[in-house]
């Protein structure tokens, strides 16, 4: 017989939190806490947004080339199956 191990999942990248440093100026951090926002949870989502950004600039930066030259074949010889359109 052999024993059966278990093995802990991992968890994806968008679900797992890890504490970290940071360094925020005193007096918004104070006007935050008087107002009983969580800090973490506004870091995490506005800095969630800045990577999306991020990786949609570099998406567009690194893809550049083809989009541009699929635009140029389209405006050259119109979009594929285009003469079967019914709209």
């Amino acid at each position: 017989m052999s024993a059966v191990h278990s093995v802990p999942h991992a968890r994806s990248g968008s679900a797992g939190k890890r504490a970290t440093n940071l360094s925020l100026s005193a007096d918004v951090l104070e006007a935050a806490k008087a107002m009983d926002i969580n800090i973490s949870q506004v870091c995490d989502a506005y800095l969630r947004e800045v990577v999306r950004r991020e990786q949609e600039r570099r998406w567009r930066q690194e893809h550049a080339e083809f989009v541009n030259a699929y635009n140029a074949t389209i405006e050259a010889e119109g979009l594929p199956l285009d003469e079967w359109r019914s709209f």
